[in-house]
């Protein structure tokens, strides 16, 4: 058995009552859930919707709490830490990480950014040691697999396409990813939103048919 992290970002929803208010992202990840259950229904998934319900920024006192060594924090740096602690207990549960975001001015909606600072923490998730030189940080998970599932109003986000520099979602995720213990990474993206046409018609289309083709074969593997 399994354990997939479902994480989701869009602010928007999929339950609307008009379908085109509905996030595209999620979407396209329901279809990559839907066709995983379809063959190991007795998996567990761990579901997260930070784009409904944004972990907290962080603040000084999260900080400080993080820096105070366990069997020295106050009853009031625990708390502060609770939700930390629970979405990291998620992460190191899961086999495969499923993340769905929009894309927002050209990068991750801030809930995501949040659930990334939250889960990134020393101790907990990386290893700082100066005696590795100029690169101190390790992960402390590894084997993970992270499948990313984004949604774009323009086009031309991926290598060598026409606004690849504008992209920071894709890169900032895969970057970040190494310290979730991620050693497989996996993007699916759907473009042309504000242009609705053919184009994002077929965009669209095509990342369902990518999410349903990957689910097996990460399924059956």
């Amino acid at each position: 058995m399994k354990t997939l992290l479902h994480l989701e970002a869009s602010a928007r929803e999929t339950t609307n009552s008009v379908p085109a208010y509905n996030s595209i992202s999620k979407s396209i990840a329901a279809s990559f859930i839907e066709t995983w259950q379809a063959i190991n229904d007795q998996d567990k998934i761990i579901h997260r919707d930070v784009g409904v319900n944004p972990p907290a920024f962080i603040s000084q006192d999260w900080i400080a709490a993080v820096f105070t060594p366990d069997d020295a924090k106050t009853d009031e740096q625990k708390d502060l830490l609770s939700l930390s602690d629970t979405l990291i207990s998620e992460l190191e549960q899961a086999d495969i990480i499923v993340m769905s975001s929009s894309m927002y001015n050209y990068g991750m909606p801030a809930s995501l950014k949040a659930w990334f600072d939250q889960v990134i923490r020393i101790h907990k998730t990386f290893s700082f040691d100066l005696a590795r030189g100029d690169f101190p940080l390790e992960p402390t998970m590894s084997g993970k697999i992270l499948v990313l599932i984004t949604s774009s109003g323009e086009f031309g986000f991926g290598v060598g396409g026409c606004r690849e520099r504008m992209n920071h979602l894709g890169p900032h995720v895969r970057t970040l990813s190494h310290y979730l213990g991620v050693e497989t990474f996996h993007e699916i993206n759907a473009e042309y939103q504000e242009f609705n046409d053919d184009r994002h018609r077929r965009s669209v289309a095509s990342a369902h048919k990518a999410a349903k083709e990957l689910a097996l074969k990460l399924a059956n593997s």
